[in-house]
């Protein structure tokens, strides 16, 4: 939304806005752990490899 449209939307309707948004900050963080997770797995298994590089890479990307 551009500057001009949240300036004429109601402050309700903003809050609506708002608390919709937090869902996909709860996404992000499970994705975020889960490329964590598969990291960690891929390190304790000592495979070195594609495996461990594309969750570090998204994990990196996604800052």
């Amino acid at each position: 939304m551009s500057q001009d449209e949240l300036s004429q939307i109601p402050a309700k309707e903003l809050l609506e806005v708002a608390k919709s948004s937090i869902p996909s900050s709860l996404i992000d963080a499970f994705f975020i752990g889960f490329l964590i997770g598969v990291f960690i797995y891929s390190i304790a298994g000592n495979t070195w490899g594609f495996l461990t590089l594309i969750p570090l890479l998204l994990f990196i990307k996604t800052f």
